[in-house]
């Protein structure tokens, strides 16, 4: 099901998609751990991955609190807090990718590549900063659940 579902009408129903949306992500991450684990060959980060599994496991059982979860936005203020939504998560996602990225540069000593991508992480950081105030301070989230 795709964010803007035929069953999205209200800011509660956008709520529980995304709990859908975390759910199916922290189930693939259960999924996928043992296997990472499996193939890691540095004790510390097996460690971490298998306090990771844990974790996530017991992210899961709260999770599984909530019941059922739903799809499409005919409201346009909770449309426009979904794609707000939608845009911070790829944000996050290029902000790990990019703080990553950066930390292999500096291990292999590629300072111009450090550089360049420091200022996309920048570029990325003010987006997220930019929407959370579209959302937060300028009433999108606000006007949805209204």
């Amino acid at each position: 099901m795709g964010l803007f579902a035929k069953d999205i009408e209200t800011m509660d129903d956008l709520l529980l998609h995304g709990l859908k949306d975390i759910y199916y992500a922290e189930n693939q991450i259960i999924k996928s751990l043992p296997k990472l684990i499996e193939k890691a060959t540095n004790r510390d980060l097996t460690k971490g991955l298998k306090d990771h599994l844990k974790e996530t496991k017991n992210q899961v059982a709260r999770l599984d609190q909530v019941d059922e979860v739903a799809g499409e936005v005919s409201d346009k203020d909770v449309l426009d807090a979904g794609i707000v939504g939608a845009a911070q998560a790829v944000e996050h996602y290029e902000i790990a990718r990019y703080g990553t990225l950066i930390a292999w540069a500096e291990s292999v000593g590629h300072d111009d590549i450090v550089r360049l991508l420091n200022t996309n992480l920048n570029e990325e950081k003010a987006a997220d900063k930019k929407l959370s105030t579209v959302a937060l301070r300028k009433g999108v989230n606000r006007k949805a659940a209204s």
